[in-house]
């Protein structure tokens, strides 16, 4: 019911999560990120609790396929279940159970998985994946937006749309960016818009606050005259 895109970008090492269904609140339990660790989606007959368990065992130094396994193992539902992996240096593991509704299935190049059930067909993620790719020009959060956009425009979600999440992060213990659209008629085209709201104050804003290896700044006319002189972006690929 589902189709999602984990990415890592090389140079920055950031990583992040998008996803989008004809569910409600897909962002509170499918799509997690974690910096130098990290990024997964659990969905189809969703089991959250494979998000918290495979990023625990990568922090603990397995290895996707093994985390993956393991989570797997554990779970009587696995066959009814869709999940995929993607580890800080780019190794991907990817599972799509027996008894999740068709299309389903998965695809990946270097550094990028999809994976997605209950599709039009598999042109949802091939269209994703392939719009990814083609897209290196753009900063990350954005070349995923426009990578699933191509996913919807090949049919995404068989039964329509709800909703979508983003999740971006690199070198700090919380996102860089993280957006959700819960409800709505184009939750895809909300999320753009979201994301072009976002560039106005809070990413700059963003910057200030503390980090894993800095304290952030807190003189306020510092802050407000970043603000002042911060470009607006359009959010337009």
């Amino acid at each position: 019911m589902t189709w999602s895109l984990l990415a890592r970008e090389p140079l920055s090492g950031a990583l992040g999560v998008i996803v989008a269904t004809r569910f409600f609140a897909v962002g509170a339990l499918c799509p997690r990120a974690e910096a130098g660790i990290g990024a997964l989606a659990t969905q189809a007959l969703i089991n959250p609790t494979y998000a918290t368990q495979g990023l625990g065992l990568l922090r603990d130094g397995m290895a996707p396929a093994e985390a993956l396994a393991a989570v797997l193992a554990a779970d009587a539902g696995r066959e009814a279940r869709q999940c995929h992996i993607l580890s800080a240096d780019g190794r991907i593991a990817q599972h799509t159970g027996s008894d999740c509704v068709p299309w389903c299935g998965a695809v990946s190049a270097a550094n990028v998985s999809v994976a997605g059930n209950m599709l039009a067909g598999p042109r949802v993620v091939e269209d994703t994946l392939a719009a990814f790719l083609a897209a290196e020009h753009l900063p990350l959060d954005l070349r995923m937006i426009q990578a699933m956009e191509a996913g919807e425009a090949a049919g995404g979600d068989a039964r329509g749309k709800q909703s979508a999440a983003l999740v971006v992060t690199s070198g700090d213990p919380y996102p860089d960016l993280d957006l959700r659209v819960d409800d709505h008629a184009d939750p895809l085209a909300e999320l753009r818009r979201l994301h072009a709201v976002a560039q106005e104050r809070f990413v700059h804003f963003r910057r200030f606050l503390p980090g894993a290896d800095h304290p952030g700044v807190f003189d306020r006319e510092v802050i407000a005259t970043a603000l002042r002189a911060a470009p607006k972006a359009t959010g337009l690929a």
